[in-house]
């Protein structure tokens, strides 16, 4: 969305801005503010929580260490000092070397939409989403915090032209917006969890986005030339993401994830979730026929997103890329691969880091690396 040249093009959704939110801290802009040397960037998930630890080094940035924890458990709603203990022990993990953090908004948490806006500043489209959010978004938002980002043209228009066109009495034409929101007290939760925690809350970014920003830097000529979907199972969501040539065209959050896959898995053959989980990722083929009735659900509503985009843009997705735990078994990509008929592949999200990991998690970091997918992108916003 707009060339390889930026590191994550959706990095300015976190912008947060203080009059929306009535926060004491805002989020920045990112070009007003320092870029960072260090990061620490969190994907929260309903099960595990992912973290990494990335540090700018001259022009590169490195992975310096990575962190698996178990989630909180919660009813509902986490409160500030759960969340805080949490940040607390991810920040432990990583080796407490900076006080900066960044987190991906969860699926459920966070809106994405692309829409069309006037040309007006982007302190003018958060009021207009403020005020009509229903009308833009289909949604009734109240309490929400807005944030745009504007899409750059695939071709720069031609000087004067808009001159031109006012002169002539036709409308100036509208610009390509992509548009978070999130609940205002969600980020303010938040906020005071990192600062429970003596953190300093660097940005909130959609976790939708995580991959997106990540597949960028990864993959950056597939990126800026191709159609091709992302798709990144998580445990109880899976995130669809069609990319047309740069562009974020569609994006879904389907109800089916890791979680479900295991849980049939383990009741179809009658074995222990923990069994089902080991043998779902270790491709045992005595599972193939039990897997494949798992799989084909979720293969079905991936493909019936892509033939929304297809259908409505005239342009086939040639390829698809999968992330997240559930990528790291070879039958399942075989198996969408059959069900979407488009080609699946796995994908580094780590490709374009210098690994810099101690002892054990430089073994271990090409089997996790798919699981770190959304914490990469949510930490490139910072740099």
């Amino acid at each position: 969305m707009g060339g390889t040249q930026n590191c994550g093009l959706y990095q300015k959704l976190n912008n947060y801005i203080k009059k929306h939110m009535a926060l004491s801290l805002p989020f920045l802009k990112r070009d007003s503010r320092k870029k960072r040397a260090q990061i620490i960037a969190v994907d929260l998930g309903s099960r595990t929580t992912k973290a990494v630890l990335i540090e700018r080094r001259g022009e590169i940035l490195a992975l310096t260490r990575y962190a698996l924890l178990d989630a909180p458990i919660f009813e509902k709603k986490i409160s500030p000092e759960l969340l805080a203990d949490h940040l607390r022990s991810v920040a432990d993990a990583l080796g407490n070397t900076t006080k900066f953090i960044t987190v991906a908004v969860g699926l459920n948490d966070a809106l994405v939409r692309q829409v069309e806006l006037p040309q007006i500043p982007i302190d003018e489209m958060r009021q207009i989403l403020k005020v009509n959010h229903k009308g833009y978004l289909q949604q009734d938002l109240p309490n929400h915090a807005f944030d745009c980002y504007i899409l750059p043209p695939r071709q720069l228009p031609t000087p004067g032209k808009n001159a031109e066109a006012t002169r002539a009495g036709t409308a100036t034409p509208k610009l390509k917006v992509v548009v978070a929101a999130a609940k205002q007290q969600l980020v303010a939760d938040f906020m005071r969890a990192a600062n429970i925690a003596s953190l300093t809350m660097d940005g909130m970014i959609p976790g939708l986005i995580g991959p997106i920003n990540a597949f960028e830097q990864a993959l950056p000529e597939v990126y800026a030339k191709e159609t091709v979907a992302l798709v990144d199972i998580g445990f109880k969501h899976t995130s669809v993401s069609v990319l047309d040539r740069g562009e974020l065209a569609l994006n879904r959050m389907i109800n089916l994830g890791g979680d479900q896959l295991t849980a049939g898995l383990a009741e179809a053959m009658s074995i222990s979730y923990a069994e089902a989980e080991g043998i779902k990722v270790g491709m045992a083929p005595e599972v193939e026929s039990a897997l494949q009735m798992q799989v084909v659900p979720l293969g079905r509503e991936i493909r019936a997103s892509l033939d929304f985009f297809e259908h409505q843009q005239d342009r086939p997705v040639t390829q698809v890329y999968v992330s997240g735990g559930s990528a790291r078994s070879e039958m399942i990509i075989q198996m969408l691969h059959a069900e979407l008929l488009v080609e699946c592949k796995t994908w580094n999200p780590t490709g374009f880091l210098q690994l810099a990991l101690p002892g054990q998690q430089a073994v271990e970091v090409d089997h996790i690396a798919p699981l770190l997918t959304v914490a990469i992108g949510t930490a490139l916003a910072a740099f």
